[in-house]
């Protein structure tokens, strides 16, 4: 049996995909697993029975990474679950920033509803005029799973678009509409569009990445959406580029305390990913993540351990080894399976950084002896007999 405990609330469409063979227990309770969404995990302490965390979204800033990797805890996210509900906020954004529906709407609910409204409406109206977005240049910086969707669905909607990720994979070129301009120089999109949206990951060296000299480069007029992440963006730069016009608008998905109440932002309070879809769509992946870690050992979609798919064991025994990733490690794991006159049947092992996975299937069935042995060698981390 094994155990899973949900520090935030999952949709139930997604904990129906753990079968019987799974119980749920309270958050203080120790577990196999542990889901989460938001829930700040950065000063949690984890037992020595926690061997996943699944992380139901993309962003992974709550919860840390490092130290789940020392103590063998492989962390999951799921990538482009909720990537159609970003894309069609975006969308909804840029049409924002284009027309001033919002100032429209605000405007007509402080009107008497007298005879003449609909006179004052259409004297009103020039007021919250706007510009269309097609024919319009929009500059995508990255294109994981997200920004390919908006690219091509910009593209549908008669925009010329621009694409920048120095990393782009291939199952994202592949998704990407031939009509995007892939462009290799960050400046090219600054000089060039009418639009630009942010779609890359938080790290140390995108924090802060669209700075004042960014801002330099860019159209005047132009709008800026960020439903990435809050810190990309230099606030200060920002707060300066919107007071002078160099930026028009700036809509983001992210409030604080800087930009609150500056003039020309269009802020929505973390809408990206709540649609009933992708919260269903996050839980199913974030399920199907922790069920084939835990009882096959393969690994999908971590943001601290390799990725590891040796399918279902059909050998005897199976045993999952997190460790550090050092010189003849190897060699002493499959020493102590040896000696025991255990025979290697297939292995898989590969690093990441300054950690590693080995994932080894023997034609002999596996005791907690062997485990206990392979636990002692220096630098693993955890071991666990796949059953």
């Amino acid at each position: 049996m094994y155990t899973f405990r949900c520090l935030n609330n999952i949709s139930g469409v997604g904990l129906k995909h753990f079968t019987g063979d799974y119980k749920q227990v309270g958050e203080s309770d120790k577990s196999d697993a542990i889901l989460v969404r938001s829930a700040k995990l950065n000063d949690m302490e984890f037992d020595s029975d926690l061997k996943c965390i699944a992380r139901a979204g993309a962003g992974v800033n709550n919860i840390p990474l490092d130290r789940c990797a020392e103590q063998g805890i492989v962390v999951f996210n799921t990538p482009g679950a909720n990537a159609n509900g970003v894309k069609e906020l975006v969308i909804a954004g840029m049409l924002l920033a284009s027309r001033d529906i919002i100032g429209g709407i605000e405007w007509l609910e402080q009107q008497e509803n007298t005879d003449d409204l609909a006179k004052r409406v259409e004297k009103q109206k020039k007021q919250y005029a706007g510009c269309e977005i097609a024919g319009k240049k929009l500059g995508i910086i990255g294109l994981g799973a997200i920004g390919v969707m908006v690219a091509n669905a910009a593209v549908s909607l008669g925009m010329e678009v621009y694409g920048y990720d120095p990393y782009v994979s291939l199952h994202a070129a592949w998704n990407l509409s031939s009509q995007i301009k892939y462009v290799k120089d960050l400046d090219e999109i600054y000089s060039t569009c009418d639009f630009i949206t942010i779609h890359v990951p938080l790290n140390d060296g995108t924090r802060g990445m669209i700075s004042a000299d960014g801002f330099t480069k860019m159209k005047d007029g132009v709008v800026l959406l960020n439903f990435a992440r809050n810190g990309l963006v230099d606030e200060d730069a920002l707060v300066e580029a919107l007071k002078s016009g160099k930026v028009k608008k700036y809509v983001t998905d992210f409030v604080t305390p800087k930009i609150e109440g500056i003039p020309n932002t269009i802020i929505t309070p973390h809408l990206g990913a709540s649609t009933k879809e992708s919260e269903d769509n996050c839980a199913v992946m974030a399920v199907r993540e922790v069920r084939d870690y835990l009882e096959n050992g393969n690994i999908k979609n971590s943001v601290n351990y390799p990725a590891c798919d040796m399918g279902v064991c059909t050998t005897a025994g199976r045993v999952a080894i997190n460790h550090r990733n050092e010189p003849n490690l190897l060699a002493q794991l499959t020493g102590v399976l040896g000696e025991a006159g255990i025979n290697v049947a297939n292995v898989f092992n590969k690093s990441r950084g300054a950690y590693a996975y080995t994932l080894i299937d023997t034609d002999t069935e596996l005791t907690d002896e062997i485990a206990a042995k392979l636990s002692a060698i220096n630098d693993v981390l955890k071991v666990r007999i796949v059953k």
